[in-house]
């Protein structure tokens, strides 16, 4: 292999597994990565910049072709615990709620919550960067990523999307998946794919070189039972079902 593979990768810890075995893989020498926050990988990708992205789903419409390398994903059984409304107030008495600017796929997921879910009209507010310190009183806030394990401590009361979606439709939720524009050579992919099965691997080895969080979010659990790699038959029709939703109901509206 001479051609330098460019890729680009969320930067949140849910990733980094991944990211420990590309780094650790024989692809090493002929990897570009970047890491960026979730609406700017889609950025990447859809302007044709990166060769493979691991990138929000909502973004997979939005594509005139595209093709899913990998045999995993950025998902979730039930709760996910870093994709999350937070408030000061129970649901009920919510009536806004700031709309986190990281990645469209969480904001379709709350509309779509929202309104078949939890059944109830609220006000989205275009969220802004240091929109967390806003949330209040009946202004609640979606917050996703590594930003969402600070706020357990500050907010009385946080709901979990991934776990409202799987009471809602009984199935797991995919938030991300590995695609490129262009077909991969078969070699490649299959490295590729080897090399993310490594690093899951090894989570116990990337635990020792990970922080620790003052408010005792547990990493091992969150790797280990929270998010759910493996992208298989259930996940596949979990994201047929939420792209169907998106499609029918919201894309228009969030283009």
């Amino acid at each position: 292999m001479h051609k330098t593979l460019k890729i680009t990768a969320v930067s949140y810890l849910n990733t980094k597994p991944f990211l420990y075995g590309l780094l650790n893989s024989p692809l090493i020498d002929f990897l570009d990565i970047e890491l960026a926050i979730p609406s700017e990988s889609a950025r990447k990708i859809l302007d044709g910049s990166v060769d493979i992205g691991l990138v929000p789903v909502a973004i997979l419409p939005d594509l005139d072709q595209y093709h899913i390398v990998s045999d995993y994903c950025i998902g979730a059984i039930d709760q996910v615990g870093t994709v999350n409304i937070f408030s000061e107030v129970p649901m009920d008495e919510i009536e806004c709620i700031y709309l986190d600017y990281h990645s469209r796929t969480s904001v379709i997921l709350v509309q779509v919550l929202m309104a078949q879910y939890f059944k109830k009209e609220v006000k989205f507010l275009h969220a802004t960067p240091g929109y967390t310190r806003q949330i209040s009183g009946r202004t609640a806030g979606l917050v996703i990523g590594d930003r969402a394990i600070d706020l357990y401590d500050r907010f009385d009361y946080s709901y979990d999307l991934a776990s409202a979606w799987h009471q809602h439709t009984g199935k797991p939720f995919v938030f991300a998946v590995w695609i490129s524009r262009e077909p991969l050579d078969e070699l490649v992919s299959g490295i590729f794919n080897e090399a993310l099965k490594q690093g899951l691997s090894k989570i116990n080895h990337l635990l020792k070189i990970l922080p620790t969080f003052e408010n005792g979010f547990d990493l091992h659990h969150y790797f280990t039972r929270q998010i759910s790699y493996n992208f298989d038959i259930e996940k596949q029709n979990a994201l047929k079902l939420f792209l169907s939703i998106y499609n029918e109901k919201f894309k228009k509206n969030n283009k």
